[in-house]
């Protein structure tokens, strides 16, 4: 669904899950700060409000979003991390360099997830102008790390 039809913060419980026991690495790229600090926000509220203790999220920065995937393998190759959250954007430039990064960080947080058979969340946003990214980072429509974490969660409880 678009996100112009949905807001990124609602969501449904439909599998509720007890979280205070898991662990949680979030991975935020330094590039974009004024998004990805705003995203990673969402997901720390997120976590906490669902029952997750602040001492069992853990974040680690990476300098930009191609980082994003050896981050998560880091993170995800600790027995005691329950998800990794992924979190950057890339916004549409002049140059295919867009491109290229977006599926880059697509596919690498694909294939670490099946790699450690846990849990990792791509919540890269991939916009095309600065207040598109705004606009999903607690903005008009609402904050993709939210959602994020929301995806973390159920992706936790599918398996139990």
């Amino acid at each position: 669904m678009a996100t112009a039809l949905k807001n990124l913060s609602e969501y449904t419980k439909n599998k509720t899950i007890d979280i205070s026991n898991k662990t949680f690495a979030v991975v935020v790229s330094e590039y974009n700060p004024e998004i990805t600090e705003a995203l990673y926000e969402g997901v720390t509220e997120t976590l906490l409000k669902e029952g997750a203790k602040a001492e069992n999220i853990f974040r680690e920065d990476v300098p930009g979003a191609y980082e994003l995937t050896l981050g998560a393998q880091f993170m995800a190759q600790r027995d005691e991390v329950d998800a990794v959250i992924c979190l950057g954007c890339v916004i549409q430039g002049e140059t295919k360099h867009f491109d290229f990064i977006c599926d880059a960080v697509a596919q690498g947080v694909t294939n670490v997830s099946l790699k450690y058979n846990k849990p990792v969340i791509f919540g890269l946003l991939t916009p095309n102008t600065q207040q598109q990214a705004l606009d999903r980072a607690g903005g008009k429509h609402g904050n993709k790390g939210v959602e994020a974490a929301v995806a973390a969660i159920k992706m936790i409880g599918f398996n139990q």
